[in-house]
């Protein structure tokens, strides 16, 4: 078991998770699968995670350093895939903690150093980024120390070594000098030395815990865990425990351990290694894997509750069916059911109006869902967003989050005033080198749709991220959105003079020459309520012209919604209708005159 290191690499999202590992294989050697350019990463590969630059899906890859084999787990560094991060770690015997030279420790940072302290993880820090320019290694390593000791690390916690690193160009020592640094060997070393090899019990029957799950197009389904206890051998019968305590007995297709980016079958695996196993038709993460002799169930992996849901339902507008590939209810309901096996921190459930709510960790972590459903051709409907409020001790309590902010001076002003009228509560400020620094406490709630006003108030300049805190008491009085949206009044094709009719009205989200349908929102009202517009409107045409005409008229740009500007843009009234080739907003009712008499029966 000396020969063997389990070691997660946890961060705060964009701190270099990703790079380090990058690093570590190329310099290792490690042998990949396929030719990969310099410039990518070689752990992010799904198409979303190198669209959106970061981490969404934990992943294993392996190296081998003197001999000694590091199995190392990337993690996602986003706090809506919180679950991913936990349910890892059980994999691990400590943590690569990365911060970033310049920010320091960010929200992320805290919640998964504290789930690494939790288990008792040993943390090795690695200070990235120490290239840059504004890099504050001296304030950065103090922050680091002060969040150890906020979050109640011990004196074996607190005693944690420091290596400097530049990921990014593969460089990393024990001191901050880049210019002393040949190569990313004293991270291989620290984890060798510091990093404990597993504590596990060959002759104790066979344990494994799930904590993953993926597919193969030959083997099926294949569960990823660590063995606990004891050793198992390829085409060996075994028990699979599930969450009820049911006992069923299977033989293993295939064993297989990691090595480099791919699996390679092994004959026989010892306690502390990561192991991959196909035949087991029914496995969940969080289940155990036992000796069919002496079968004993591990406990069950605790996931934190999510906080936000939302409605999805098949598309029932004009344009249903045209586009996507699956429409129907039944392919939906089959996709979103399927996703629980992976997705630990994901809840579906059934209507009775034939919908389904599904409930997740924040905005993101559902929006990269609906996102990856379109891309795999289906179709369909999706509500507002809405927190998940609970009833504790006889007292309705909302999810609130710690939000933190760095602004410009110049844009604290209307960042305090805006917040403030979303119930946030200033709990921090600082200014550093004109750099203004906001700790929020907020309901969840109050941050839907603020994202997109925040880039526009910070003209792009300001960073912005939560974490979630608890469950405290609603503040109420919650304002309806502001704005109205401009509705188009009939279905057919967009014109440009009917656009440039209206555009004095508010912003468009169309252009000319695209097809819209009656109900669908086509803009956002510059005042409050909703107008309902001709934007398919043509010039009626005679033979009769005069000098110069229409050379003054000036189109104004759209704005493109995309997925999640439309997510945060919808109010009550209004669904997001989903297509592999297009995001629409239409409004519940699709007749102007049924839409005004169920406004007024609802204020009624």
């Amino acid at each position: 078991m000396s020969q063997i290191r389990n070691i997660a690499i946890i961060a705060h999202v964009d701190h270099g998770k990703t790079t380090l590992v990058d690093a570590l294989l190329r310099q290792s050697k490690t042998r990949l699968n396929k030719e990969i350019a310099q410039s990518e990463l070689i752990m992010d590969s799904n198409d979303l995670e190198r669209e959106r630059g970061i981490t969404i899906f934990s992943k294993n890859a392996s190296v081998v350093w003197e001999d000694i084999k590091i199995n190392i787990i990337d993690t996602p560094g986003h706090a809506d895939f919180g679950g991913e991060v936990e349910r890892v770690l059980n994999m691990a015997d400590g943590c690569l903690l990365l911060v970033d030279a310049k920010e320091g420790p960010m929200p992320q940072t805290r919640f998964v150093l504290k789930k690494a302290l939790e288990i008792g993880h040993k943390i090795i820090v690695v200070i990235n980024k120490i290239d840059k320019p504004d890099a504050r290694i001296d304030y950065v390593v103090e922050k680091t120390m002060e969040l150890f000791l906020e979050l109640g690390a011990d004196d074996q916690g607190l005693n944690f070594p420091i290596v400097y690193a530049s990921a990014k160009n593969g460089l990393a020592g024990l001191d901050p000098d880049i210019n002393e640094m040949a190569n990313i060997e004293p991270i291989f070393k620290s984890i060798i030395q510091h990093i404990p090899s597993p504590i596990v019990e060959e002759d104790k029957p066979l344990q494994i815990l799930i904590s993953n799950i993926t597919a193969d197009e030959f083997k099926g389904r294949i569960a990823i865990g660590r063995i606990h206890n004891g050793t198992i051998k390829a085409g060996q019968d075994i028990i699979h425990i599930n969450r009820e305590g049911e006992h069923k007995k299977y033989r293993l297709n295939s064993l297989m351990i990691f090595s480099g980016l791919g699996r390679v079958e092994a004959e026989e695996v010892s306690a502390g290694d990561i192991v991959a196993l196909a035949g087991i038709p029914e496995v969940t993460i969080g289940e155990t894997i036992a000796d069919p002799n002496d079968p004993q169930a591990l406990p069950l992996l605790k996931i934190d509750e999510p906080t936000v849901k939302m409605t999805f339902m098949i598309n029932d507008s004009p344009f249903a069916g045209k586009e996507g590939k699956y429409c129907t209810s039944r392919q939906i309901r089959a996709r979103l059911f399927k996703e629980l096996e992976t997705d630990m921190a994901l809840r579906v459930e059934d209507t009775p109006d034939g919908k389904w709510v599904v409930s997740g960790r924040g905005e993101l972590h559902l929006a990269i869902l609906i996102e990856r459903l379109r891309r795999e051709s289906y179709e369909m409907q999706v509500s507002r967003p809405q927190v998940i409020n609970k009833k504790i001790n006889g007292q309705d309590v909302t999810p609130f989050e710690r939000l933190f902010i760095e602004v410009p001076e110049a844009s604290q002003g209307i960042v305090i005033q805006k917040l403030g009228g979303r119930k946030g509560v200033l709990k921090e400020m600082n200014v550093v080198d004109k750099i203004v620094f906001l700790e929020y406490l907020i309901p969840t709630r109050g941050l839907f749709g603020y994202r997109s006003e925040f880039l526009t108030d910070t003209r792009g300049m300001g960073i912005i991220n939560a974490t979630f805190h608890d469950y405290l008491p609603d503040p109420g009085n919650w304002k309806e959105k502001e704005q109205g949206s401009l509705v188009a009044h009939e279905t057919g094709v967009t014109n440009s003079y009917g656009l440039l009719n209206v555009q004095d009205r508010g912003i468009l989200f169309y252009g000319p020459a695209i097809q819209v349908y009656q109900g669908e929102v086509v803009g956002q009202n510059s005042r409050a309520g909703d107008i309902w517009i001709n934007v398919c409107k043509t010039k009626k045409l005679s033979n009769m012209r005069s000098r110069g005409e229409g050379i003054t008229e000036h189109f104004n740009t759209p704005k493109i919604m995309d997925l999640e500007d439309a997510l945060e843009y919808i109010g009550d009234d209004e669904l997001v209708e989903i297509t592999p080739s297009n995001v629409r907003i239409r409004k519940v009712c699709l007749s102007e005159l049924e839409s005004k008499r169920t406004a007024r029966h609802n204020k009624s």
